[in-house]
């Protein structure tokens, strides 16, 4: 994650990488070394490391996978820092030599090691924060398989984005010690893999005193999420609403004589089904009831297509 490496898949690799190293953490080397073959780094700036950590906010019952983990400080500063656990992948046994050392140095070996091992081989569902700093293309085949991670795994990225996959939230850092990508500012991206809801959903409401039944139609692409409702016997249109990883909530109003009638669902996805709550009204006649959905048809939800992608901030 402390560098950007590239890989054709299905021939020969040509590897650059941008990375910091240090034999101890916190006191970088400020001279660029050559590794193994083509791999060139250069020390990544600390306060860019502290700030994806930030943004993902790791804690100690996380564990972190960090996708080219250079000299380890993404992985080392979580365990150091934060408490978490996890591991570094990286190709180059040089780096590797390093970073384990280095975690061991700052006594968090027992935490944080790592390993060679092809990134795009390695089992990453014990996540709940992958780390990255990798070039676009990598970025754009990398992306199925985050998608595919278990709903509220976070994926922090320095630099380059995930193409048409926009990011939850996003910060631009001025770093003037930063001499590539972009001199002297990082782009940090954070995105929170989406629960897919896509397709038909059914339950019942408490209104009036009687059971109405309810079906939702999810339309679903990335995190972004709508598609209509139908309460009892009227059709309702659902405004954009995003998901946050298992997390869902939207608010629309049902036609009704007078005025129209607030609902306000919240809910997690469990599977085929969504547990949560139910707000009714407004003001001080809101009535709080619990909501249950079901999943009866399973639809597809949209995670785009390979070709556009986004570096050091810009859509290409």
């Amino acid at each position: 994650m402390d560098y950007l490496e590239g890989k054709s898949m299905g021939m020969e690799a040509r590897w650059l990488t941008i990375l910091g190293v240090s034999v101890a953490l916190f006191a970088p080397v400020a001279v660029a070394q050559t590794g193994r073959g083509d791999v060139v780094y250069v020390p990544t700036p600390q306060v860019v490391v502290d700030e994806m950590l930030r943004m993902a906010k790791v804690g100690a019952s996380d564990y972190v996978i960090d996708l080219g983990s250079g000299d380890g400080r993404i992985v080392i500063t979580a365990a150091k820092k934060l408490g978490a656990r996890g591991f570094g992948v990286d190709l180059d046994t040089y780096l590797l030599k390093i970073a384990n050392t280095n975690a061991k140095q700052e006594g968090v070996a027992d935490r944080a090691h790592f390993i060679e091992q092809n990134l795009f081989e390695t089992d990453l569902s014990p996540a709940t924060v992958i780390t990255s700093y990798l070039l676009p293309s990598m970025n754009e085949q990398l992306r199925p398989k985050l998608l595919a991670l278990k709903p509220g795994t976070r994926v922090v990225a320095h630099d380059y984005a995930m193409g048409e996959w926009n990011a939850d939230d996003d910060m631009t850092l001025i770093v003037p010690e930063k001499t590539v990508g972009d001199p002297g500012k990082s782009y940090i991206f954070l995105w929170i893999v989406p629960a897919r809801v896509a397709g038909r959903w059914e339950s019942q409401i408490m209104a009036a005193g009687k059971l109405v039944s309810w079906q939702f139609g999810f339309e679903q692409r990335f995190q972004l999420v709508h598609g209509t409702a139908r309460a009892g016997e009227q059709d309702v249109k659902l405004p954009q609403f995003r998901m946050v990883g298992e997390q869902l909530t939207f608010k629309l109003e049902v036609p009704a004589a007078g005025k129209p009638v607030t609902y306000q669902f919240r809910g997690w996805v469990k599977g085929d089904t969504i547990e949560g709550t139910v707000t009714v009204g407004d003001g001080s006649g809101q009535r709080v009831m619990p909501w249950r959905a079901k999943q009866t048809e399973r639809g597809e939800a949209h995670m785009g297509a390979a070709g556009s992608v986004t570096v050091a901030g810009v859509r290409q």
